[in-house]
């Protein structure tokens, strides 16, 4: 089993930046995918960041150029950094664990962390 825990939800006004954080523990893969994932009120959960073991990186076009994932192995961190943030960033971001890379689908990730509500102000 692998735990995720989030941190570093908020609100934060149109414009703004906010880092996430997701720490595994337990039974972790060598070779393995994270993603961080979103869902807003009445949507379904979506794709957008995710990070291979090898250091590849894959992100959904709302947020390229915006969002960047990066990871401390030594750590077993994740980060999402969130710049340019507009309102319909809003939402609960998940963090997810896979043994395999370069997933961008929910069913591809057997775990999950309990999510971080982002809030972006107008």
């Amino acid at each position: 089993q692998v735990q995720l825990v989030e941190s570093g939800g908020g609100l934060v006004q149109a414009g703004g930046s906010l880092r996430l954080s997701c720490a595994a523990s337990g039974r972790t893969f060598s070779n393995y995918g994270r993603g961080w994932f979103r869902q807003a009120p009445g949507k379904e959960r979506e794709f957008v960041a995710g990070i291979c073991w090898s250091d590849s990186t894959t992100y959904a076009d709302s947020v390229k150029g915006r969002f960047t994932i990066s990871r401390d192995n030594a750590k077993n961190m994740v980060y999402l950094q969130m710049n340019s943030l507009k309102p319909e960033d809003t939402a609960v971001y998940y963090c997810a664990y896979s043994n395999f890379c370069s997933r961008t689908s929910a069913t591809s990730y057997p775990y999950w962390g309990q999510g971080t509500q982002v809030t972006v102000s107008s």
